[in-house]
């Protein structure tokens, strides 16, 4: 085949082919007497594969480390390093689902208080212009014998970016043992089979309760077998879903 036939049926332009036959994505192809260059049926089977990576959000570097494996021609070492990669990425995409999910509470919320009040000179610590005026104590401030308002607890994870990556890859392995997932009000049931480990689910429930403090976590063990469940203030029902809904 030529390099417009191959373009043609691979969806991939002739510039691009070129780009990566440049970089080793592609191998050398063989070339007619007159200096085209010539493809086979396997050019199209490896460009499937490389498509195939980029709808999964691989990067030029990664599918270049991934084409190694695909070189061997077993499908076995393909799927490792795939599957590697694709967890990482799930991870990663569970995390900005978070960030997200908590970006749209904090705007609904800012959006709900401008319209409260509206000082007739300059702004004020209720206006919403400076700062959040449902701003409270937070559950680390309290005495022992206070109980935290929910309302005046901020909808927020105090982790950083890498730590938030983590703690994710942490839930990853403990939802890898979930059975079921119902509705429950404000928020989830988790049902974990047997082989969970409880000892990391409260550690973990501990860690999250320290970064998310809006959130309320109860672990129960019944005749239904060991559930985790997680309840959040109205409006964040879609952070208890980025954290622990079904993996998509």
């Amino acid at each position: 085949m030529k390099i417009k036939d191959v373009a043609d049926r691979s969806g991939f332009s002739a510039a691009a082919l070129r780009y990566y036959e440049q970089i080793g994505l592609l191998p050398e192809p063989a070339r007619t007497p007159s200096g085209y260059r010539s493809y086979d049926e396997r050019t199209l089977e490896r460009l499937a594969f490389i498509a195939r990576t980029k709808q999964l959000g691989c990067t030029l570097a990664e599918i270049i480390d991934l084409t190694t494996a695909w070189d061997g021609g077993s499908c076995g070492p393909i799927q490792d390093r795939l599957r590697a990669v694709v967890a990482h990425k799930l991870v990663a995409a569970r995390a900005q689902s978070l960030e997200l999910a908590t970006l749209s509470t904090e705007l609904q919320q800012a959006a709900t208080s401008l319209e409260l009040h509206r000082p007739d000179g300059p702004c004020d610590d209720r206006c919403g212009c400076v700062g959040d005026p449902n701003q409270g104590h937070t559950v680390g401030d309290l005495t022992d014998n206070q109980v935290p308002d929910a309302a005046a607890i901020p909808i927020a994870c105090t982790l950083g970016p890498s730590a938030l990556r983590g703690q994710l890859e942490d839930w990853a392995a403990i939802l890898a043992y979930a059975t079921r997932r119902l509705d429950v009000e404000h928020g989830m049931r988790v049902e974990l089979s047997a082989a969970a480990p409880l000892d990391e689910l409260v550690r973990l429930v501990a860690a999250e309760q320290d970064c998310c403090q809006f959130l309320r976590f109860a672990i129960t063990v019944d005749a239904r077998g060991t559930a985790l469940e997680v309840t959040a203030p109205a409006g964040a029902r879609s952070i208890v879903d980025a954290l622990f809904g079904a993996q998509r």
